[in-house]
């Protein structure tokens, strides 16, 4: 493999950061071009600097994505699942050799199943110049011994007791993806209990105990350097029906908002977006669509009313909720998802998102700002 190492002084926004960078340049196995801002001197920061105003972490943010081909950029939004639920394992090899991906789902295999393939990654990352993964899981207290054989056992959320004990799952969840190699963690589940798909899988049906209780496992998981996601807004609670099947509706009042305000305060670092519509709301209808692809929510709620800066990714995009509409990937990343769990096709969704990055400036612009949270989440990971 040809590689060139040259050193570039960038223009003096982020002339400091870049002067401690190294740009690596390689033609990869997909015949592109991969330029990789490499630190010279190890920066260290951590995912309470995420949400942060650091001049140093936004040079180095702003290098690294300068350093970045639109085909790289746009594979950061995308996360296919590996797994006894996910792709082949040679369909996941292929799309990290064309570096059309930004992370890997760990969906049901073993703790040694996952380690291998999360390290296999980080060998061929390197040695092809790409930008490092984001490795997730299901790992929320009901689902996590089931999704990851081997793990430590746990109890299921509805059967926990208090904020305590709440806090010594969510640090034995974090000490096994830790070991793993897991950075970021699907959990925790904060809708109200009601609806039987999710009730097992959350904390209760009183916000009284939901929030703290949320609360408490995001502080302990994040602690751990691995990113917690609160799900599934806004709200599968007090839903009927399963958005694994079908499509279903929140029918006037979305009466979980109230769960999220004080997670966003307390800074968790990411939210899922569940295939829920909304209808009756005359502020946020979803015009019959699911939340994932709806600006409405997506943007003016989640973003601009409750003002959450984190990482926005969307519930599996292969869900019976979403995978009959047509460019449901594009819908969701022009609605203001930042990465795209699961699509149908990853490499599919890579190049209708590379088609819609070239030909539509307002997303494109949508695209970077996702490109450049998610290289901060990264940073911030300490991955690179």
């Amino acid at each position: 493999m040809l590689r060139t190492f040259i050193t570039i002084f960038i223009a003096s926004l982020f002339f400091a950061a870049c002067a401690q960078n190294e740009i690596v340049e390689d033609i990869s196995s997909s015949g592109s071009t991969n330029v990789k801002v490499v630190p010279k001197e190890k920066v260290s920061f951590l995912l309470s600097d995420f949400f942060k105003e650091d001049d140093l972490l936004n040079n180095y943010i702003d290098s690294i994505f300068n350093s970045l081909s639109p085909h790289a950029r746009v594979a950061q939004l995308i996360m296919p699942a590996i797994g006894d639920h996910g792709q082949t394992e040679a369909t996941i090899n292929k799309l990290v050799l064309e570096n059309k991906i930004g992370g890997v789902l760990m969906l049901n295999g073993t703790k040694n199943q996952f380690t291998n393939w999360i390290s296999k990654y980080n060998h061929w990352n390197d040695s092809l110049n790409h930008i490092p993964f984001l490795y997730s899981a299901d790992a929320e207290p009901s689902l996590v011994n089931r999704k990851i054989i081997n793990s430590t056992p746990v109890k299921k959320a509805n059967k926990l007791q208090s904020k305590k004990e709440v806090i010594e799952v969510a640090n034995t969840i974090s000490m096994d993806l830790n070991e793993i190699g897991i950075n970021y963690n699907f959990a925790p589940v904060v809708d109200m209990s009601p609806n039987k798909t999710v009730g097992w899988r959350s904390f209760g049906h009183e916000p009284d105990s939901v929030i703290p209780w949320s609360a408490a496992f995001v502080r302990e998981t994040q602690k751990h350097q691995v990113m917690a996601t609160a799900k599934h807004f806004p709200g599968h609670g007090f839903v009927e029906g399963d958005t694994h099947k079908k499509l279903v509706y929140i029918d006037g009042e979305m009466k979980e908002l109230i769960n999220y305000p004080d997670l966003i305060k307390n800074e968790i670092m990411s939210i899922m977006i569940a295939h829920i519509a909304v209808r009756n709301n005359s502020k946020y209808s979803t015009s019959g669509l699911p939340a994932t692809t709806s600006r409405e929510i997506v943007t003016d709620l989640l973003k601009d009313s409750l003002g959450f800066k984190g990482l926005i990714v969307t519930d599996a995009m292969n869900m019976g909720g979403v995978s009959n509409i047509k460019n449901a990937n594009k819908l969701a990343v022009m609605a203001g998802c930042d990465i795209l769990l699961m699509p149908l096709d990853a490499s599919k969704a890579h190049e209708d998102l590379l088609e819609l990055y070239v030909e539509d400036e307002d997303t494109q612009a949508e695209i970077d700002n996702s490109v450049k949270k998610i290289i901060r989440a990264k940073l911030c990971l300490g991955i690179f």
